[in-house]
């Protein structure tokens, strides 16, 4: 009697050790949530323009963008939808899908922010918690650079031209006109786990040479 009264509580413990080994084997199968369902989610409803969509140089361009934000974490800060000028990184360097939100994506926007001037912008000051999806729409006028298309075939391979949205700080400064302006820096992507999205636009070369 004293020896099954000891056996009966050692094989619930054994029982309730098997279903915990079950449970972390499951697990180990699911696998980690892919990282677009980890980390906040920058991404395009809609744009004028659209990706593929030919753009002539020296023109003035109306940019409209539809963006949303998927939080993971508490954010605060700007969301920012850009047009950036590079002269050292073509289309041909990079592989920029809107559609494929990932951190390469992401690593590749930064990449293009750190190489890059702005051609012009709109901002709007946002916060948000875990799950929180939020739309903004953006809009504002840029003038495609006259000079992407002027020079040797190796200057002409470098130069791009993209849309971007991204999460920065902003700080607010008074220009010496006494306008106010505000000066962005883009959260960098690792740290803040943030997956930026943008794309390359094309443009048509006037003198009848392909898109740089």
């Amino acid at each position: 009697m004293i020896l099954s009264k000891t056996i009966r509580p050692i094989r619930t413990i054994w029982t309730c050790l098997a279903a915990a080994s079950s449970l972390l084997l499951l697990a180990g199968c699911l696998g980690e949530p892919e990282i677009d369902e980890r980390w906040t989610l920058l991404e395009f409803l809609s744009t004028d323009p659209v990706p593929g969509e030919n753009l002539a140089v020296g023109q003035p361009l109306s940019v409209q963008v539809a963006g949303q934000i998927t939080y993971r974490d508490i954010r605060t800060g700007f969301l920012v939808a850009e047009v950036r000028y590079s002269d050292t990184l073509g289309p041909a360097a990079l592989n920029l899908d809107p559609d494929d939100h990932s951190l390469a994506t992401a690593k590749q926007v930064e990449r293009v922010l750190n190489n890059s001037v702005t051609a012009g912008r709109a901002t709007r000051a946002v916060t948000g918690f875990d799950h929180l999806m939020q739309r903004v729409d953006l809009a504002f006028d840029v003038t495609v650079p006259a000079d992407m298309f002027v020079g040797d075939p190796d200057s002409v391979a470098n130069r791009g031209l993209y849309l971007l949205l991204y999460l920065a700080e902003g700080d607010e400064i008074e220009l010496e006109d006494n306008r106010d302006s505000l000066v962005v820096t883009p959260f960098p992507v690792d740290q803040y786990e943030l997956l930026f999205t943008g794309f390359a636009l094309d443009l048509v070369d006037p003198n009848g040479g392909g898109a740089p």
